[in-house]
């Protein structure tokens, strides 16, 4: 297996960055499409993974099983060439600080990706909804399943973020989730071979969500999803939820949790390995060119 050598993989993530900020809006919106909707594979994957493992394995090891699966979704992202936003955070940003291109160009690749990420998240929610996350009568009637009402209880829980304090505890799980998916991505980026990159994506990304940290593209899967699923639950499902099931709707989605958590992933992703990697590297990078 090659490896790179750090200062390496600083310049060849100003490389990519530089890259990416070059495409056409276009498809930038595709390709962002594309790994939302893969985020999401990861994100429904981990959900009915992980649905009933707490009562017999403890907390603990249920996260540690949704963590586990998670990754294929940034495996997928990077070996495929979609475009990740929470990726992109931290890559064009180095591609500005090494080539000095604009912010502007910066600027435009995380609103398309954005985009394309929002909607590939929620067509592949919609998919999960009326899929595996209910059951179907012959007559139309539909009820959650298990591992819908593990789905709308995830959703219901990231919506219920609610006070100063809460959300200073979201804007740090979103800070620490984003240190952890960029470091992730040059990883990713040190080794040449598949098996080399796989390893490299999949253990930050299984400690980040086992550890539980909040990621905007995956909660733009995980809370429509369960937002999707929610009028199917029963009585005795909704009560398993809770209180917190009455605070989950399109409306929170943003103001509890997305809005807050975009900004705390761009920090994580800007300022904790953009920026410090940038300047503990900088003169080395200099001596390459």
């Amino acid at each position: 297996m090659v490896f790179h050598p750090p200062v390496a993989i600083v310049a060849k993530a100003g490389d990519t960055g530089k890259y990416k900020v070059s495409l056409p809006a276009w498809n930038m919106l595709v390709r962002g499409f594309m790994s939302g909707a893969y985020i999401a594979m990861g994100a429904g994957l981990a959900t009915v993974c992980s649905t009933g493992v707490a009562p017999f394995l403890g907390a603990g090891f249920a996260k540690l099983i949704l963590g586990s699966v998670f990754p294929v979704g940034l495996i997928i992202t990077v070996l495929t060439g979609a475009e990740l936003f929470t990726g992109d955070a931290m890559l064009a940003p180095m591609a500005a600080f090494i080539h000095k291109i604009s912010w502007a160009s910066v600027l435009n690749l995380w609103v398309w990706v954005y985009i394309g990420n929002l909607i590939g998240s929620v067509v592949y929610a919609y998919l999960m909804a009326y899929g595996p996350l209910t059951s179907w009568t012959a007559a139309g009637a539909g009820t959650a399943t298990a591992f819908g009402v593990t789905a709308v209880n995830i959703a219901a829980g990231k919506t219920a973020y609610v006070g100063g304090a809460a959300m200073w505890s979201l804007l740090l799980k979103a800070i620490g989730c984003n240190w952890l998916v960029n470091l992730a991505i040059l990883l990713g980026i040190c080794a040449d071979d598949a098996v080399g990159k796989f390893f490299g994506i999949w253990f930050p990304i299984m400690a980040f969500v086992s550890t539980g940290f909040e990621h905007c593209v995956a909660n733009m899967y995980f809370i429509p999803a369960g937002i999707l699923t929610a009028p199917y639950l029963t009585a005795e499902q909704a009560a398993v939820v809770g209180a917190k099931l009455q605070g989950l709707s399109w409306v929170t989605m943003w103001t509890n949790n997305i809005i807050l958590v975009t900004i705390g992933n761009i920090i994580g992703g800007l300022l904790f390995v953009g920026v410090i990697y940038w300047v503990a590297f900088k003169k080395e990078i200099a001596a390459l060119k």
